[in-house]
């Protein structure tokens, strides 16, 4: 029972000699609530401020974007512009040199009946007979 006194004994004594401590060191400082509160105030302050400046940046940012966006879409468009012109130059020089389907089949026709009236012609040997059926 004595050495339970005695752990006892000596946790009360450490206890108290750290107290002692505490209050010795805070007793020279300014008080613990009036240097929090110095603190908060100024860590608010700089929290202030660096939110101004956030949005600010934020700001800066979405102009940028925008300035360059505004760019490529300006860029974008004469491209377009420039390409379907190109398109349709394009589009209407090939309906004016080339024939349709259609017509390809027509000249095909008619170049074929040429050349067979000309191989007539040759094979006849270019002098008239008379024709024997015609009696």
């Amino acid at each position: 029972m004595r050495l339970r006194q005695l752990c006892l004994l000596a946790v009360l004594m450490i206890g108290a000699t750290a107290h002692a401590e505490e209050t010795s060191n805070t007793g020279n400082s300014t008080p613990l609530s009036l240097s929090a509160g110095s603190q908060i105030s100024e860590l608010q302050q700089r929290l202030k401020d660096s939110e101004r400046q956030r949005e600010e940046l934020s700001k800066q940012l979405q102009n940028a974007d925008a300035a360059r966006e505004s760019a490529q879409l300006s860029h974008l468009r004469q491209e377009n512009q420039r390409l379907s012109q190109q398109l349709k130059e394009t589009q209407g020089g090939a309906l004016t040199r080339w024939l349709t389907e259609q017509q390809q089949w027509f000249v095909t026709g008619g170049a074929v009946a040429l050349i067979a009236l000309l191989c007539g012609i040759f094979a006849s040997g270019g002098h008239r007979r008379r024709r024997q059926w015609l009696n």
